[in-house]
């Protein structure tokens, strides 16, 4: 199942990607190929009205974001949780993060983890999973606040149908290809506390303490590529932030829906759409947080690099 799941998404990103760089070739004998693509991907004024046949309304966009919020929340939470029952960073007990629990007459830290002989290496890697979900449910959390407060898209704008289910398709991908090296795992686990839970009942359940230090300490354990991705995320999410604001108060200095004005302000005094620069600077944050090991995080930078560029390029035409 592992190797299934991992060789479908990296083939998904490959075969969303090659398309995008094909088009993005200078050659005028790619020029149709470019346009069709162009013809899915455009959405809002560069759609045009003659063009609106298989489109859905560009408020849609909503719909990706309730959808990440909703599945990465429940990766984060199933992966977390998973990890902090099998996957736990320290196996001493005398550590300093287990002497108020001793003091206190608490029972010795881990003891109740069901699987101590886990390699430290995969601990590691669960652990990063968390941390990659964690900065991603950030992310569409933020996004999906944007898209209900902050964008006020016309009545009329259109985004593409195809352009609609990739989105979708993306949101699930996504957050899926950070966690995907031990989804059988994870999988298992999930399944093994649902049967439990239905043989057994609520009643019947084992009671867990949560030692919150524990839950927390292990991410504080990663190494400095996850820290210094996370910093360099949280730059691109901050810079996004604020185009995204400057982006939505246009339409309130505009009496007509469909003029077209010229944004200013942070990032777009140097770029023409620094909004998706700070998207790719965000995956960036993820790439370097992952370790860079993993081939199919990096397929999946590809695939939002080739994307946004091909999406800029049109927007500053």
């Amino acid at each position: 199942m592992e190797v299934g799941l991992v060789v479908l998404l990296r083939t998904a990103w490959i075969a969303g990607t090659l398309p995008i760089l094909i088009a993005l070739v200078p050659s005028s004998r790619l020029s149709w190929f470019r346009d069709l693509l162009l013809g899915f991907a455009k959405r809002g004024k560069l759609l045009q009205s003659s063009s609106k046949k298989f489109t859905v309304p560009q408020c849609f966009f909503c719909h990706f974001y309730v959808l990440a919020v909703v599945w990465t929340t429940f990766l984060l939470v199933t992966t977390w949780t998973y990890a902090y029952r099998t996957a736990p960073l320290v196996s001493e007990p005398f550590i300093y993060s287990s002497i108020p629990s001793y003091l206190t007459g608490g029972s010795p830290i881990f003891s109740w983890h069901n699987s101590r002989s886990t390699p430290m290496k995969q601990r590691y890697m669960v652990w990063r999973s968390v941390f990659l979900l964690l900065l991603m449910e950030v992310h569409v959390s933020r996004r999906l606040i944007e898209t209900i407060y902050v964008f006020n898209y016309s009545p009329t704008a259109r985004m593409h149908s195809f352009g609609y289910l990739t989105g979708l398709y993306f949101y699930m991908a996504a957050p899926l290809s950070l966690c995907c090296n031990f989804a059988p795992e994870l999988y298992e686990f999930v399944t093994n506390r649902v049967a439990e839970f239905i043989v057994k009942g609520k009643s019947q359940m084992p009671a867990i303490e949560f030692d919150w230090w524990e839950f927390m300490n292990p991410l504080m354990k990663l190494g400095w590529r996850q820290w210094v991705g996370a910093t360099i995320f949280f730059w691109g999410w901050i810079h996004q932030r604020r185009c995204h604001a400057i982006l939505g108060s246009l339409r309130d200095q505009t009496e007509q829906v469909d003029e077209y004005v010229i944004p200013h302000g942070d990032w777009f005094e140097s770029v023409s759409s620094p909004h998706y620069l700070a998207e790719i600077v965000i995956y960036a944050g993820l790439l370097v947080a992952s370790g860079g090991a993993d081939l199919t995080i990096w397929l999946l930078f590809g695939f939002v690099v080739a994307n946004l560029a091909f999406a800029a390029a049109e927007t500053h035409s």
